[in-house]
């Protein structure tokens, strides 16, 4: 049963460009799929994979897991590869322990991360046949390898 307020979408088509969240006190284990924009502010244990969305990596979340995305934003704390088609930007206080392969990255002055970096031009970076693979059999052709961190 739908709530009596009005700004409640009523309809499948209503929800399917809107998007979703997941609360700071959630936990969740296993893979995450959808057709929407996410933000996470909780913890998430395994894959999340939202191919032509947005992903909003909240300041109090805790990620290990891979992902992959249209679009992924930093403010938390992920452990694991990212994949976005269009760009990933990690803000200020935000952490990545993880490989990067997207068209465009930004990385705010103190923000954290340590990884490769793969600047695919092309915006293949989620049809890549080696995404099936597990992380540490894949073929490597990463063109920036940093960590970097400021106080």
């Amino acid at each position: 049963m739908a709530p009596l307020d009005s700004s409640y979408p009523t309809s499948v088509s209503d929800r399917s460009s809107g998007s979703a969240r997941l609360g700071a006190s959630l936990h969740v284990k296993g893979e995450i799929t959808g057709n929407e924009d996410l933000t996470i502010d909780g913890s998430v244990e395994g894959l999340v994979h939202l191919e032509d969305r947005k992903l909003t990596i909240g300041a109090s979340a805790r990620l290990t897991a891979d992902v992959i995305a249209r679009e992924v934003v930093v403010y938390g704390n992920v452990k694991g590869n990212l994949r976005a088609r269009d760009r990933i930007e990690i803000k200020k206080d935000g952490s990545v322990v993880g490989d990067l392969t997207t068209a465009r990255i930004m990385i705010e002055d103190g923000a954290y991360f340590k990884g490769s970096i793969e600047i695919d031009k092309a915006g293949e970076a989620s049809s890549d046949s080696d995404l099936d693979k597990p992380a540490y059999t894949r073929s490597s052709r990463a063109t920036a390898t940093t960590a970097s961190s400021a106080d």
